[in-house]
């Protein structure tokens, strides 16, 4: 069986870290599937999902440690070309990625004691996301 949702968010870019773990966990109790796979997926190339301990100090130190790999100041050949100063956004979700597949075993997402599921929005603005949910099992 295939079930699929959409996750809205607003996000505020930059950086922006939402948790998306009960938007994902509801998804997965309405598809009423046991055991499979949950794949959440971020048109578009200027976001990232992954997973993280969701608390003030990681994500202080994930914002930091983001910023000193790809800094946003720098200039970057995409600005050059589109004039649209964010560059450094595409190169940010290039590295972390657009996806994620979660284990689903007897109902439950397959995560540690303290991980997340977290949405991060490197873009220079706020937008609008539609996030895709697919879960397949049984």
């Amino acid at each position: 069986m295939i079930h699929s949702e959409t996750i809205s968010l607003r996000t505020k870019g930059f950086s922006d870290v939402l948790d998306i773990t009960p938007q994902v966990a509801t998804a997965l109790d309405r598809s009423q599937i046991k055991n499979g796979l949950v794949t959440i997926f971020c048109p578009g190339s200027t976001g990232a999902i992954t997973t993280i301990e969701y608390e003030s100090g990681v994500l202080k130190d994930l914002q930091k440690a983001i910023e000193t790999l790809v800094p946003s100041h720098l200039p970057y050949e995409h600005d050059r070309r589109w004039g649209d100063g964010n560059g450094f956004s595409h190169v940010r979700a290039a590295l972390l990625k657009p996806s994620l597949t979660i284990p689903v075993i007897n109902g439950e997402l397959t995560l540690g004691t303290w991980q997340q599921i977290v949405f991060i929005d490197f873009d220079n603005r706020s937008r609008e996301r539609k996030l895709k949910v697919q879960i397949l099992g049984e």
